[in-house]
């Protein structure tokens, strides 16, 4: 993302002008965007004209409006974004309170104004346009016959293909269908890591199954690029790593990430941190739960008791629509850092951001026992008794 310009009252109220740049940020300016703010933009519209002999045509047209943001949709696989609106400057196409929809795409200019920025959003915009950011790791996840090829981007983890195939099973004496169907399927994962994954910019692909199907995997992938002399795996083998999971569906991504391997290899990703944080938090719950919280009311009261050491919050809590709400959790954020605490802001799109959801999105490691907490919830329990 590339800031153009930041415009900035006192109150901090005021306007910022961003290029977004890669796919990445489109899913940043979805969660810049909240409703009743003011966004400027090019656009296309459709324009109905008369000529003098009375006869009616309509052109399509590109001007600039200014909306009032009323709803937002973000399609997350085509990294799409539509605001509808209604329009509040003086326009020659245009109606003032007329409908219309924006669609902001990559390397398009934009200028977003709110009545206040908070301080999660400034951050936001900090981070979008911090290269730093973005590195980004691969992941190829799979069992026998079924592979997804993802891509974990700082904020959220992208299916890029699915690859299924039928794998007949082994037969005395006659393995020839099984081994024929295994490396038609194997090609098939090599192709679709050739045409997902940007080795210029992706630091780590994480190769991870159950069994030894990700070491037969990587040894047919190499033996073939040897023989094929595929210049673009072989200057990239290091950058492949294999790691356990249960599984070749997408929600064991989760496991491989947590690896100790892993954690070490994407120790300056985002993406890990998260992780890391989200498994701290569920040992700490088994072994310790009064140094464990979660739900907005309880991680509350034990930051008022100042003993939150990390805060784990999901960025979705942040697009409610009430204000007040929003404002709580913005609120909640500053304390915690104010008390020298921790702020991790989990993508709802990142699968650990996705669990941290079934958690009502907001949960807290505590440096130290909030008792008195724990046993308020048992007496107004048993009162309910």
């Amino acid at each position: 993302m590339k800031l153009v310009r930041k415009d900035l009252e006192k109150d901090n109220a005021g306007q910022v002008t961003l290029i977004p740049e890669e796919p990445e940020d489109m899913w940043h300016t979805y969660n810049l965007l909240q409703v009743g703010d003011s966004l400027r933009a090019s656009t296309i519209r459709k324009v109905q004209t008369e000529s003098s002999t009375g006869s009616v045509g309509s052109n399509r047209i590109r001007t600039t409006l200014t909306l009032c943001v009323e709803t937002i949709d973000f399609d997350s696989q085509a990294c799409q974004l539509r605001v509808k609106g209604t329009n509040i400057q003086e326009n020659e196409y245009v109606k003032m309170g007329a409908y219309h929809t924006i669609e902001l795409e990559p390397n398009r200019q934009f200028t977003l104004a709110k009545k206040q920025w908070d301080s999660v959003v400034l951050e936001r915009i900090e981070q979008a346009c911090d290269p730093a950011w973005s590195a980004d790791v691969a992941a190829v996840v799979m069992q026998e016959g079924l592979a997804h090829v993802c891509l974990v981007t700082p904020s959220m983890t992208l299916t890029r293909a699915k690859v299924e195939v039928n794998i007949p099973r082994k037969r005395k004496g006659n393995c020839s269908q099984h081994d024929r169907a295994l490396e038609r399927f194997y090609e098939q994962v090599v192709q679709a890591i050739q045409r997902h994954i940007n080795f210029e910019v992706v630091k780590c692909v994480l190769v991870a199954s159950p069994g030894f199907v990700r070491e037969q995997f990587c040894d047919y992938m190499f033996q073939q690029a040897v023989k094929t002399d595929n210049k673009l795996l072989l200057e990239n083998r290091s950058k492949f790593l294999q790691v356990h999971s249960s599984s070749g569906h997408k929600y064991a991504l989760k496991e491989a990430l947590c690896d100790p391997s892993v954690t070490s290899r994407l120790s300056d990703t985002k993406a890990a941190g998260e992780v890391k944080a989200l498994d701290d938090f569920y040992k700490m719950l088994q072994h310790e739960p009064d140094r464990a919280f979660y739900g907005l009311k309880h991680v509350e009261k034990a930051n008022e008791a100042m003993a939150i050491d990390t805060l784990l919050i999901s960025d979705e809590l942040f697009r409610h629509q009430d204000v007040a709400t929003r404002a709580r959790y913005v609120k909640l954020v500053d304390s915690v850092r104010e008390n020298m605490g921790t702020v991790r802001i989990f993508s709802s799109l990142h699968v650990s951001g996705e669990q941290l959801g079934q958690l009502t999105g907001v949960a807290a490691i505590l440096r130290f026992p909030v008792a008195e907490l724990s046993d308020q919830e048992d007496e107004s329990s048993s009162e309910e008794d």
